[in-house]
């Protein structure tokens, strides 16, 4: 699965990439679905809305607010830590309740699934649903196109992280990078969602202060950074689609963070079939079992992290990437697969032994 990547830079045993994996095939997840489906055509029945979905955000969305009302006049320590230990998994909950919105699984009506996104959105402090939305879908139609993909780091990021430091730095505050790389290298124009998305979110920060001071508000972004950095529930970012393995370039993960987490864990089962909500991909996984346990799986996001940090072939660049072609924004195919991993495996230098492997 996952097609393959020419060798780049110098290729020694133990060092770093200087350049992507690139590949000569069509994104895997297209293909796998037509497949899946043909085989077995009663995965369809899993398509379709959460039911409970706007019961879940709401319950999230109430707890942490009246948290952060709670430590209003809590001295910084206590605030900083019930941040870390607590409402990091709130609102890291909440970013992945934004991704689920996306994808509309919580309602039928786009525009429902919209408000919901927005109203998801206001503890994590900061505007950020309906931007997200616009450049994640492209993530899934175009996953790995150079230019196009915006999950993928930058050049820039990739050739300044490069050890242990810059890598633990770079986890810390991935989120801003996450965050403003498609601001820089791919800018979209600002719609009427985008403008009621912020004002919504400014009125509620500006509420909080007037009403229970900066602290509350501080609380709120505090989970949100701490949650998205080097924190067991931000292992996602990386597992999901950096390649530890030659072959594969979607990875999942089935621990328990999954029930917390919207199951954002069943990564190729999502990315194979994106209308099944996170709440039902686990039966997907069952349905169709040959599909996926041969698959690269973690079970632990942390130990994901760990692995990232301290592999010193491991780095940003350890992505695919593919283009675009010039006539149909389908991806160029080549018949140099074979060729291809074995350039791969000689770049990577050793095996990739990844936990708890499924």
């Amino acid at each position: 699965m996952g097609g393959g990547g020419e060798k780049r830079g110098d290729g020694e045993e133990g060092v770093m990439a200087t350049d992507f994996f690139w590949s000569y095939t069509d994104e895997p997840h297209a293909s796998r679905r037509k497949q899946i489906l043909a085989e077995y055509p009663q995965i369809r029945e899993l398509f379709g809305p959460d039911p409970w979905a706007f019961l879940k955000i709401t319950a999230v969305v109430s707890l942490q607010l009246g948290t952060a009302t709670y430590l209003h006049s809590s001295s910084w320590l206590k605030i900083l830590t019930v941040a870390y230990f607590f409402g990091s998994f709130l609102n890291h909950n909440l970013f992945l309740a934004i991704h689920e919105l996306s994808h509309n699984l919580a309602f039928s009506t786009p525009a429902y699934n919209r408000w919901l996104g927005i109203f998801a959105n206001l503890p994590i402090g900061v505007p950020m649903s309906i931007t997200f939305q616009k450049y994640h879908l492209e993530h899934h139609r175009f996953q790995g196109v150079d230019g196009i993909d915006m999950d993928i780091p930058s050049y820039v990021e990739a050739h300044a992280v490069t050890n242990i430091v810059t890598k633990s730095l770079w986890i810390i505050f991935q989120l801003f990078f996450y965050a403003l790389r498609p601001l820089f290298l791919k800018p979209k124009r600002s719609c009427l969602w985008e403008f009621i998305n912020l004002v919504t979110q400014l009125a509620l920060d500006g509420s909080l202060v007037y009403l229970w001071g900066w602290r509350s508000l501080a609380y709120l972004i505090l989970s949100t950074f701490v949650g998205g950095g080097l924190h067991p529930m931000a292992g996602h970012f990386i597992s999901e689609h950096y390649v530890f393995n030659p072959d594969q370039e979607t990875y999942s993960y089935y621990g328990p963070l999954n029930l917390m987490t919207w199951s954002v864990g069943y990564h190729n089962e999502h990315h194979d079939f994106p209308r099944i909500p996170g709440s039902r991909l686990y039966k997907l996984k069952e349905m169709a079992p040959e599909y996926y346990k041969n698959l690269k799986s973690y079970r632990s996001w942390s130990q994901v992290i760990y692995m990232y940090i301290m592999d010193q072939t491991i780095g940003p660049f350890s992505r695919m990437k593919r283009k675009q072609s010039k006539n149909n924004g389908d991806v160029k195919k080549d018949i140099r697969v074979t060729t291809i991993h074995k350039d791969i495996r000689d770049r990577m230098g050793h095996a990739q032994v990844l936990p708890s492997e499924n």
